[in-house]
């Protein structure tokens, strides 16, 4: 059998569900190749930047590296904004959602709440609130999210900056989509 035998989830038998359980496996142990992927498609951006979205990725990953970060969060920053893609209403949300199995709950609430701690740079200028990060003072990741946008998101937009390239960053990658999946 190399499909299933149902049209109604419902009416899906054990050996229905085992046959599309082996091929979820075999497609989960891929997802590193397609997260590489579709970072490398990432090369151009929205009007006005200096650079592309991957090029900002790409810094972003090398200042958490060259400051010694660990594994999980270098490939926290490197997968930030991809949500700026196909979510750029909630694009933190999205590349949080993406990284939550295997990434600590620290690492996923500091991704989750980039968005809202950026604005810190820019909100103001647009009529907005530079302090909405603010409800959050007293987590225990305020500090550590305020410290991501600041040393490496907000200053990672600099064209004479020289990164990493991606396929410097594919180890680490493969390295954190290998982990057994945290049950957060």
């Amino acid at each position: 059998m190399d499909k299933v035998s149902f049209k109604e989830m419902k009416k899906g038998t054990k050996e229905d569900y085992l046959l599309l359980d082996s091929h979820e496996q075999e497609f989960v142990q891929n997802t590193p190749d397609r997260i590489i992927n579709f970072l490398s498609t990432m090369k151009k951006t929205l009007e006005g930047y200096q650079i592309s979205r991957l090029d900002h990725s790409l810094q972003t990953a090398t200042r958490a590296l060259n400051d010694g970060a660990s594994d999980e969060m270098i490939v926290a920053a490197l997968l930030h904004d991809i949500g700026d893609e196909l979510a750029p209403l909630n694009h933190a949300e999205y590349a949080a959602a993406v990284l939550k199995p295997y990434v600590s709950e620290k690492t996923h609430w500091i991704i989750e709440k980039h968005g809202i701690f950026q604005m810190y740079y820019y909100a103001h200028h647009l009529g907005g609130n530079k302090n909405a990060r603010d409800k959050y003072k007293g987590h225990k990741y305020f500090q550590a999210t305020v410290d991501f946008c600041e040393k490496w998101d907000q200053k990672s937009f600099d064209p004479s900056f020289k990164s990493l390239k991606l396929k410097d960053f594919e180890p680490y990658v493969r390295k954190v989509f290998s982990r057994t999946p945290y049950k957060n």
